[in-house]
């Protein structure tokens, strides 16, 4: 059987949460391995190709579609992973927000733009999940993927000297950033759904945008991506 047929079952099929859970592990894997690949052959987080929109409405997508749509395992692996990549964004951003309010100027005032962009990107990824009939998994929960902000990071931000916090904090923004960049680019190249891969394009040049702004912005020091 090849692998568009398999796809084509399991849509058909409908399994239940526990099993498409497990097959929707390997595909994530699989989803991971080829980001990574494009990333390491096209340069992580490489922003100098591409559009930098000039507000967070630029870079919002478009509305969730009303009519219904065919998610592959890329697809539903690529929404399932970034959302909870996004959700530990947003984590961080609130963790920031309770600093005095004059700290670390240049770095608040672009985390609360990537806070509109990624509130936004999870009305988006929600809808196609919605649109194509699919739950949501949270299959993510404890795992150490690169790129997502989890609980025991927020927790080590937490006890990091003061002074530490801005350089610690912008850190693991330019990680989740440059992740998402390499994983749209692998929804690009390997998912099925026209509506999701140019959900990808639009995502993929916000990241792009926000990593120039981070790394440009007043008192910034480069940083190899990690986290």
């Amino acid at each position: 059987m090849s692998t568009g047929e398999r796809v084509d079952e399991q849509i058909a099929e409908r399994p239940g949460p526990r099993v498409r859970a497990g097959r929707l592990v390997g595909v994530v894997a699989t989803l991971v391995a080829t980001a990574l690949a494009v990333g390491l052959s096209q340069g992580w987080g490489r922003t100098e190709q591409a559009p930098a929109p000039s507000s967070a409405a630029a870079s919002s997508a478009a509305a969730a579609p009303t009519a219904p749509v065919v998610l592959n395992g890329t697809d539903d692996a690529f929404i399932q992973l970034l959302i909870p990549m996004n959700e530990g964004a947003l984590a961080l951003i609130d963790q920031l927000d309770t600093r005095p309010a004059d700290a670390d100027p240049s770095l608040r005032a672009l985390l609360g733009e990537l806070r509109k962009t990624h509130e936004a990107e999870l009305r988006d990824l929600r809808g196609l999940l919605a649109a194509g009939n699919v739950p949501e998994l949270n299959i993510h929960e404890g795992h150490q993927m690169p790129g997502m902000v989890t609980d025991a990071r927020l927790a080590e931000l937490r006890a990091a000297a003061d002074a530490e916090v801005p350089s610690r904090a912008a850190a693991l923004i330019r990680a989740h950033l440059a992740q998402t960049v390499v994983l749209c680019r692998g929804e690009q190249d390997a998912g099925g759904s026209p509506e999701l891969k140019a959900l990808a394009g639009r995502i993929q040049q916000a990241r792009a945008a926000e990593l120039s702004a981070l790394d440009n912005r007043p008192g910034a020091s480069t940083a190899a991506p990690g986290g």
